[in-house]
């Protein structure tokens, strides 16, 4: 990489460093660092929900589906967008004005007030578990990036350049630092793509001529996707904003139901077509560029393979001019970073407040200790997922299997919650447990399944099943007829 590009990339690091510093200056308590102080605006928050949703993972994880599928990758964002409206309708009248009177800070002590404090701990801890898998894609996503760029950085330490950066920012600066670089890296996230990356993109690889001499129709048909995709897409993505920790905390920043739900709307339609389309793109010109052998200077030929979700990166790295490069590179690193940072603040307010905070009450220690608490966990589970991302090699797998396992063991339990009018606690305990253990276990076993969906669907079918059985079984005409039972048998 030439200097100049990274100097560039070295001042948009400084910049981001700078603003968590101010904002770890600014921070005075609990809600500062964890919900912003409940005050920030629609734009910051839609464009904060926006980077975190979508981020680095789905950046390079886009530019891989459109290597592999072409345009009709562009179908798993539809379902982001069809998220971020049903919730805002659903979800967020309900939960913002809940928020403001209960003071939550995380979104299983929603599970505390509906339910009991044995199943927010449950919550706390699937939620937990979840952003760490989601946290340690990002990293991942970002080290790809990296070493797909600067050919002398290998792959490792990429990863520990990227966590270092996001775990330094995040662990000091708190939910303001983060929603306001979110919205920074965003706008540098569109700029890159729409005005550079995707029109030099297309000229590089000789426009739509070369584009249809080189690859079949299917990648440029919205068909070219199974059934059972769309429904595997839907049912992980779709019920993630009902579930999301980094979700609920933009609900209770927000200044009231208004400005979140249109910052809600706002995120729907940056996720689709916007994103959706751009990343696809890209990775559609990767392997025109990849077929026709524009890579082979880097050692990838038309008879080698190469990761799809390599081949973005190297594509912008071999077609942008000085300059340019490092706007580019800044622009991934953007979205890498503003989901890394918003899932690792997650993960901390679940351990802090779901998990230690209920296991070690902290009433007895002062506001500046809790905050210095909050910062250090924040630290240690940045450390936990470098360590996870170390092992794991597909960014977008990673990131599903994280949504997979939150959504099968959250989502039933939180419809419940919110649409029913008496919640079974002991119902709830159950469905989490056993709907998110049923994913994990058809997820590692080597299973196929039926109709070739994914372990989450079955996941979350058995919560549902499993709750419904346990609520049937605590109504008062299931307690009547086990009365009677008994008095019959004693008979």
């Amino acid at each position: 990489m030439h200097f100049i590009d990274l100097i560039i990339f070295i001042l948009y690091i400084i910049v981001m460093l700078s603003v968590g510093i101010y904002f770890y200056r600014k921070n005075k308590n609990l809600d500062d660092y964890y919900v912003g102080g409940r005050s920030l605006g629609s734009w910051h928050i839609g464009l904060s929900v926006v980077a975190t949703d979508v981020g680095g993972g789905f950046s390079i994880g886009l530019g891989g589906l459109g290597f592999v599928m072409g345009i009709a990758g562009s179908w798993m964002l539809f379902t982001g967008l069809i998220g971020a409206w049903l919730s805002a309708v659903l979800l967020i009248p309900v939960v913002n004005k809940l928020s403001k009177t209960q003071k939550f800070y995380t979104f299983p002590q929603l599970f505390g007030f509906f339910y009991d404090k044995k199943v927010a701990m449950i919550a706390g801890i699937i939620s937990a578990i979840g952003y760490l898998g989601f946290t340690s894609s990002q990293l991942l996503a970002g080290a790809k990036l990296a070493s797909a760029t600067f050919v002398e950085i290998d792959m490792k330490t990429a990863l520990v350049i990227m966590s270092l950066i996001a775990i330094v920012y995040t662990g000091i600066g708190g939910l303001r630092a983060v929603i306001y670089t979110d919205t920074i890296q965003w706008l540098i996230l569109i700029f890159g793509l729409f005005l550079i990356g995707i029109p030099l993109s297309y000229i590089a690889i000789g426009g739509i001529d070369a584009i249809k001499a080189t690859l079949g129709k299917e990648f440029l048909s919205f068909g070219n996707v199974s059934w059972q995709q769309l429904v595997n897409w839907a049912i992980t993505i779709v019920p993630i904003w009902f579930v999301g920790m980094t979700l609920y905390q933009r609900i209770y920043a927000s200044k009231d139901v208004k400005q979140a739900q249109k910052a809600w709307f706002i995120a729907g339609l940056f996720e689709w077509p916007v994103m959706a389309f751009m990343g696809v793109l890209l990775g559609l010109f990767a392997r025109v560029a990849f077929e026709n052998n524009l890579f082979a200077a880097r050692g990838f030929d038309a008879l080698s393979t190469i990761d799809a979700e390599t081949a973005l990166p190297v594509l912008l790295n071999t077609i942008l001019p000085v300059g340019l490069t490092g706007i580019m590179l800044a622009a991934y690193f953007s979205a890498i970073l503003s989901t890394a940072d918003s899932c690792l603040m997650a993960a901390s307010g679940n351990v802090q407040t779901d998990i230690l905070g209920k296991l070690f009450p902290q009433n007895k220690l002062n506001m500046r200790s809790q905050l210095r608490r909050s910062q250090l966990i924040t630290l240690i589970i940045g450390v936990l997922a470098l360590l996870l991302a170390s092992y794991m090699t597909n960014v977008l797998e990673l990131m599903l299997y994280s949504y997979a396992f939150m959504v099968s063991g959250l989502f039933v339990p939180v419809l419940a919650a919110l649409f029913t009018r008496k919640p079974d606690a002991r119902a709830a305990f159950w469905a989490m447990i056993l709907g998110g253990s049923t994913t994990i276990v058809l997820i590692i076993l080597p299973l196929n399944l039926p109709f070739g969906l994914d372990a989450n669907i079955y996941g979350i079918s058995t919560s549902a099943l499993v709750y419904l059985l346990f609520k049937s079984y605590s109504s008062p005409l299931w307690r009547k007829r086990r009365k009677l039972s008994t008095f019959s048998s004693k008979a």
